[in-house]
């Protein structure tokens, strides 16, 4: 009976309390939201990510939902697209910090460059390395860092800042070194 209600009587039936709901909403609409953010991005991997984090967050945000304003459809395509967009610009902000961590179409990271960043990553101090862990390798959202530390974003802000110019200046020194040898 539940497969044959719309997205939104579904959602209803979600905030009201059946589990399955949500499932049925993911069967319905998770190809719709994986075409757009590939056909957006290009990345398979990225892209499904993105719709798993969309389905997570939903269960989060289900009250924010009202379908006065939008189609449930139109309100996890906004999820994903915000959530895209964050990935995206940390992306970019992880390449600017640290461009020759990026590899280009002629560079690889070989594994002791791998190595060479990792050393660098364990010699900060505890928490700038956690914060750096948990946004660039978990790849979690300043709030959520916050969260998880049970410090003010602003003091995430300010110890990613200083534990990148840390890292920045150790990783330069160390490539440019090598690469002399």
């Amino acid at each position: 009976m539940i497969l044959m209600m719309s997205n939104e009587e579904i959602m209803q039936a979600y905030l009201a309390g059946e589990k399955e709901a949500l499932g049925i909403l993911y069967e319905r609409l998770n190809e719709p939201l994986y075409c757009f953010l590939y056909r957006y991005t290009r990345e398979e991997q990225l892209s499904i990510d993105i719709v798993h984090d969309t389905f997570e967050i939903i269960q989060s945000k289900k009250l924010h939902f009202d379908a006065n304003i939008g189609t449930v459809k139109s309100f996890l395509f906004q999820i994903a697209y915000r959530r895209m967009l964050n990935k995206l610009n940390r992306r970019k902000r992880w390449q600017t910090l640290l461009p020759f961590l990026v590899p280009t179409p002629n560079m690889t990271l070989q594994n002791e460059e791998t190595l060479v960043i990792q050393q660098a990553v364990s010699k900060l101090p505890e928490k700038q390395r956690a914060v750096i862990l948990l946004a660039y390798y978990e790849d979690l959202p300043q709030e959520e860092i916050a969260q998880i530390l049970n410090i003010p974003v602003g003091t995430v802000k300010s110890r990613l800042h200083n534990a990148m110019k840390a890292l920045k200046l150790v990783l330069k020194e160390d490539f440019q070194h090598e690469r002399r040898v």
